[in-house]
């Protein structure tokens, strides 16, 4: 799955050996205040390079907010945060901004529905929206074909975004994330919506991502533990905007841990590398995950 690639600083930082691109991703004490909310309360979390992170709460417990302090959308209130080696603040975000892919249905709302698909992928090579004058490689356009390919709709390349299905939309964002070889991959929710069908196809490809050594680091948000993609080595769970845990999945993703974040007895089952919760029935002995 060489067309995914790596972000040639990544490349540079590596052969220099210098430790700079093992943690790309540092918060210390974050916090988050809009009003009289608090959306996040400090939160210090980790990233490093190749890890694949889920990031699991219930409705307004944070996790969009994370992930744009994580895009470089928003400043924190308090505490520090340093993406890809720059600290947050005193680094020029439209620099950064490109080095890090994001998809979620706030981007999607902005795509306009007459765009054609092969041309919503090619200019994300540009950190623009849309294809306007802009004159492309040879090697861009077919950079973009294969990303298409690689999410199953390279079939869609000549269609409007807005003929697509929901779950086909969400594959071409994925696609365009991916078009200007970012070093981190940030997705948001990205099988919200979609049918039993889709959701898996979807999963099987964010997996086949996840298992290549060239891919981005990969952060998704999602509500549910059936939506977390094999090959995903680390989890996050916020409750009202604080972590519960974090840390390697096996270990972060349990039914108590669940049980707290999500507010309710929960019975945590697994199949294969599969995770399936279900609320425990009154009076059920405590078993599980």
């Amino acid at each position: 799955m060489g067309q995914v690639g790596r972000h040639r600083d990544v490349e540079q930082a590596a052969e220099r050996g210098d430790g700079t691109a093992d943690v790309v991703i540092q918060m210390d004490g974050v916090g988050v205040v809009r009003g009289p909310s608090t959306l996040l309360d400090d939160v210090s979390w980790t990233v490093e390079l190749d890890e694949r992170w889920v990031i699991l709460g219930p409705n307004g417990a944070g996790k969009t907010t994370l992930l744009q302090l994580a895009a470089a959308l928003l400043h924190p209130t308090r505490g520090e945060i340093r993406l890809l080696g720059e600290p947050l603040g005193l680094t020029d975000v439209f620099e950064l901004r490109p080095r890090i892919g994001f998809a979620s249905a706030a981007i999607a709302s902005r795509i306009p529905p007459g765009e054609l698909v092969s041309d919503l992928v090619v200019s994300a090579g540009y950190a623009v929206l849309g294809r306007w004058r802009e004159r492309y490689d040879p090697e861009d356009l077919v950079r973009a074909l294969q990303l298409l390919e690689l999410m199953g709709v390279a079939g869609f390349a000549d269609r409007t975004f807005g003929t697509l299905s929901e779950g086909e939309r969400k594959r071409v964002q994925i696609a365009r994330a991916l078009m200007p070889n970012p070093e981190i991959m940030l997705l948001d929710e990205p099988a919200a919506g979609l049918d039993l069908g889709g959701r898996e196809d979807l999963l099987v490809r964010l997996s086949a991502i996840a298992e290549d050594p060239d891919s981005p680091t990969l952060i998704m948000v999602t509500h549910h533990v059936e939506e977390i993609p094999v090959s995903f080595s680390h989890a996050l769970l916020l409750r009202e905007g604080r972590v519960v845990a974090a840390g390697l999945i096996r270990d972060v993703v349990t039914s108590a841990n669940l049980s707290e974040t999500f507010g309710l007895p929960v019975r945590l089952s697994r199949s294969g590398d599969r995770y399936f919760a279900r609320r425990k029935r009154a009076g059920a002995a405590a078993t599980g995950l």
